[in-house]
């Protein structure tokens, strides 16, 4: 994974957590994509103060993901569901229009909305 998506990532799972000028300027920085320079000239301050807010909410976001791993966990239930709808489909075809069908298309449809 890329910087830029593991960032974006992190930031949904833990962007509540930094204050409210870090997480303006992590979302013109990594949303927007404006310059330090851009940033800095819009919230009049320096260059050097954007990039420090910039690296430590990078930090910040990092640090919380290593204590609670609500990412790492997210990518793995993605991985378990994935697998979860695959074992589905296959039974559904296996089971054509036999009694069982029904259920499986109904848990089928259910995990679908999960993802």
């Amino acid at each position: 994974m890329d910087k830029l998506t593991e960032m974006n990532l992190l930031f949904d799972f833990y962007g509540p957590v930094l204050t409210e000028r870090q997480q303006r300027v992590f979302t013109m920085y990594h949303l927007e994509d404006l310059s330090l320079g851009e940033i800095a000239q819009q919230l009049d301050i320096s260059r050097q103060g954007v990039y420090d807010l910039v690296h430590r909410s990078e930090r910040t976001l990092r640090e919380l993901e290593d204590k609670l791993g609500l990412v790492r966990r997210f990518h793995e239930d993605q991985g378990l569901l994935a697998m979860v709808q695959k074992q589905l489909e296959t039974s559904l075809m296996l089971l054509g229009e036999q009694p069982g069908a029904v259920q499986v298309r109904r848990a089928l449809d259910s995990l679908r909305k999960l993802q």
